[in-house]
């Protein structure tokens, strides 16, 4: 489950011009465009995930 949700947010960031760290370095309006309906925007011009991943089974930790 939650390797498949840190696949999805990799690829999400990904196709809306994110890098690592959620900042924006995109280079067209339309990655910019509905980028709230998977992320918020933090101080400092940086996005963050909507979403909270919580795993309590020991043996996924890396």
């Amino acid at each position: 489950g939650n390797q498949i949700g840190a696949a999805f947010w990799q690829t999400i960031s990904g196709e809306h011009g994110l890098d690592g760290s959620g900042v924006y370095n995109g280079t067209s309006d339309l990655q910019l465009e509905r980028m709230n309906v998977y992320f918020n925007e933090a101080s400092g011009n940086k996005y963050v995930p909507r979403a909270v991943l919580v795993d309590l089974e020991p043996g996924t930790m890396d």
